[in-house]
C-alpha cells in the first residue's frame, strides 16, 4: 500500500494494491501496517460506519462536526467515481484555509484519512456513486456543519461540465470566512488534542488485543 500526506496537515491518502482476476477483483482500502507506518499508530476506534450514495453531479459540503467532539474520518468510494475534496477548516492550522483534491474511484480504491476538525466535500462523476465511511464518532444533528462548497475564497475547482446538486443545507452554508466570524471553526490546538487521545485510545485497544 502507498501512503502520501495531503496539502492539508495530517490527512492522508492510501493507495491499496488491487487483485484482479476471473471472478472480480480483491481490495483491501484499509491496511492498519501502512496506517500505523504513517501516523504512528493503527487507525482510531471506529464509534460508526456509514456510506452515502449519489447521483452523477451531486455536491456534499465542505462538511466537518463542531469540536468538540469533533470527529476523524477515513473514506474510500466503494463504487462509482468521486472528485474529493480535503479543506483545512481549523483556526490556527499551519495549512489552515488550504485545501487538496483527488479522485476516488473503483479502479484505485484510494482512502483518505481526515484528522479532526478537517473538512469533506465531492462531487459524484457518475449515477450511484457510493462513498463508505469509518468514523471516530456517532451521529449528532446538532453537531453537523458545513461550509460553502462554493465560497469564492476556497476556490475548490468543481467540475463545470456536471449538474450541481446540493441539499437545502448545503446550499445555504456559510463562507469560510462567516463560519469563523460565527465561531462555528473549530481551533488546531483542540483538534490535536482530540486526535492524540484518539491514536491513544488506539494503541490502547491494539496493546488489550495483543496482550
Amino acid at each position: 500500500m502507498q501512503t502520501r500526506e495531503l496539502g492539508v496537515r495530517g490527512a492522508y491518502v492510501f493507495t491499496p494494491t488491487v487483485f484482479p482476476d476471473e471472478r472480480g477483483l480483491f481490495v483491501a482500502p484499509y491496511q492498519q501496517p501502512a496506517f500505523t507506518r504513517a501516523l504512528g499508530g493503527p487507525l482510531f476506534p471506529v464509534a460508526q460506519t456509514g456510506h452515502s450514495r449519489s447521483r452523477r453531479g451531486v455536491v456534499r459540503g465542505v462538511h466537518f462536526t463542531r469540536t468538540p467532539p469533533g470527529m476523524a474520518t477515513y473514506v474510500h468510494c466503494a463504487h462509482g467515481s468521486a472528485l474529493d475534496f480535503v479543506v483545512d477548516l481549523r483556526l490556527g492550522s499551519p495549512t489552515f484555509g488550504r485545501w487538496d483534491s483527488l479522485t476516488l474511484d473503483t479502479l484505485t480504491f484510494r482512502a483518505v484519512h481526515l484528522p479532526v476538525g478537517v473538512g469533506h466535500a465531492f462531487q459524484a462523476l457518475e449515477d450511484d456513486t457510493v462513498m463508505a465511511y469509518l468514523l471516530s464518532g456517532g451521529y449528532a444533528a446538532d453537531d453537523e456543519k458545513a461550509v460553502s462548497v462554493t465560497d469564492p475564497a476556497l476556490a475548490l475547482p468543481l467540475r463545470d461540465d456536471l449538474p450541481r446538486l446540493l441539499s437545502p443545507r448545503d446550499e445555504v452554508a456559510p463562507t469560510l470566512a462567516a463560519a469563523e466570524r460565527a465561531g462555528l471553526l473549530p481551533e488546531y490546538e483542540t483538534c490535536v488534542r482530540l486526535d492524540t487521545q484518539l491514536h491513544e485510545a488506539a494503541l490502547a485497544a491494539a496493546g488489550e488485543r495483543h496482550g
